[in-house]
């Protein structure tokens, strides 16, 4: 696997998490990427890893076990799966919500020339914001005693 390194590392130096972690993206068809997608893959695995850990080692104290199994390492992992990750939309929902987006029909083009804009209001450019605040009378004073 190729990475995109300025540095040039020799295979000599390289970590074994580093190595093995390679070998997943490649396994996986990944032929090419930087450095950094490695290294946020290595944290990110690593983060997971100790998580589930220490969630198996509560649920084992929980059912006042001595020593952490399969179970709790099982159930550590549905929780985290229920808590970190979730499943996207069915397709037939999110078919539904497109068809009834797509009933209400776009604003007509008005027939102009030149750079279309939109209202101010709407636009990133517009001032949103007021130095003096309109109704409010500012006099300049000069302190007096200091």
């Amino acid at each position: 696997m190729e990475t995109h390194d300025s540095e040039g590392e020799d295979a000599n130096l390289v970590p074994k998490e580093v190595k093995l972690m390679t070998l997943l993206l490649l396994s996986q068809g990944v032929e090419s990427c930087e450095p950094n997608v490695v290294k946020q893959l290595l944290e990110f695995s690593s983060k997971y890893t100790s998580e589930v850990l220490q969630d198996a080692l509560v649920y084992s104290e929980h059912a006042e076990k001595k020593d952490l199994d399969l179970e709790d390492a099982r159930l550590a992992i549905q929780g985290r799966m229920n808590y970190s990750f979730t499943s996207p939309p069915d397709r037939q929902f999110l078919l539904e919500l497109a068809e009834s987006c797509n009933k209400v029909p776009l604003p007509l083009i008005p027939e102009r020339y030149g750079v279309r804009l939109p209202p101010e209001k709407h636009s990133l450019v517009g001032i949103n914001f007021q130095i003096v605040p309109e109704g409010i009378n500012f006099s300049l004073r000069t302190p007096t005693n200091f």
